[in-house]
């Protein structure tokens, strides 16, 4: 039913008139030391995808690349920690398969199903749309700054834990709402995940800056350039999108540093009518104990592009 023109997360195949399979891929390298948080994280990373398209995950197949050097102690923890994740997402780990490699890799395959007419996409925002966001914001950026011993793993463990949280619960809080547009920000960033949302639903957006959730220190850290070698790639490309305005180079690069930050397992960004703002505040808040961040707007604008304010 998809391609890749508007860069939805996952593919979907139509079984019948009333049933579409959803599916969806996605591994990693290691991000944390302890190998069960490193599986918590990878599992809640590749489910996403599929909760972005407010689908229920059904089941998953595990992909593993270990050196068997490092033995079945630290795999199983890894395993375990995706496992565990998987179960409280509500599906069941039903496979998978596993090789002998150098670097470590693990990740998931996860299958859903849902009626064609109930997916959400990552196209079909509207001006006047309300932008949340689900988590904070700055996940490459801490864990370069923890790399480089400039915080410690107190200082970290918010972000980690902001990783191994499901997006079940975010996605959870709009149903039964009208949601025009949701996609999940992992690699591109912010800047980059909003921009394929409002280039394919051919809109712009105002970004409030003073609203944009950041774990502490993040804003520093770019200020300082410490940074995922991956965000300098991925800001070279939004600049083309993210309009500088009155803002100075300086300040146009430490700002563009956070937005284009990589996330990984970060959180779910929704465009829906402001009429059902304050809807799916209260459902979010019942179900996380915090409120949604109210990030923006969409509006009428060149297609793609990202107002600072």
């Amino acid at each position: 039913m998809l391609g890749f023109e508007t860069s939805d997360d996952c593919a979907v195949y139509k079984l019948r008139d009333d049933l579409a399979a959803v599916m969806t891929l996605d591994f990693f390298t290691p991000v944390v030391d302890d190998p069960y948080e490193y599986g918590a994280i990878a599992a809640c990373n590749a489910l996403s995808d599929v909760f972005a398209m407010g689908v229920k995950p059904l089941a998953a197949l595990n992909i593993l690349a270990f050196p068997v050097s490092l033995g079945t102690k630290v795999v199983a923890e890894v395993m375990r920690g995706g496992s565990d994740k998987v179960r409280e997402a509500g599906a069941f780990i039903v496979g998978g398969h596993s090789i002998d490699d150098d670097e470590p890799k693990y990740g998931l395959a996860v299958f859903g199903t849902a009626h064609p007419d109930d997916i959400i996409r990552n196209e079909g925002a509207r001006s006047g749309d309300v932008l949340y966001y689900s988590k904070r914001i700055g996940m490459g950026i801490m864990n370069s700054a923890f790399s480089a011993k400039m915080i410690g793993e107190e200082e970290m463990r918010p972000a980690i834990e902001a990783m191994m949280e499901l997006n079940r619960y975010a996605a959870e809080a709009f149903e039964g709402l009208e949601v025009h547009a949701c996609t999940d920000v992992t690699g591109f960033g912010l800047a980059g995940h909003l921009h394929e949302m409002l280039a394919s639903s051919k809109m712009a957006a105002i970004l409030n800056w003073n609203e944009l959730p950041m774990f502490d220190g993040v804003y520093h850290f770019s200020e300082e350039g410490c940074r995922p070698g991956r965000g300098y790639d991925v800001q070279e490309w939004a600049e083309e999108f993210v309009r500088k305005g009155t803002l100075n180079d300086t300040e146009y690069t430490d700002r563009m540093g956070v937005l284009c930050d990589p996330q990984t397992s970060g959180g779910l960004l929704v465009a829906l009518p402001p009429e059902c703002a304050s809807a799916y505040e209260a459902h979010f808040e019942e179900l996380l104990g915090r409120k949604p961040y109210r990030i923006g707007e969409v509006v009428d604008g060149p297609s793609g592009v990202i107002f600072m304010r």
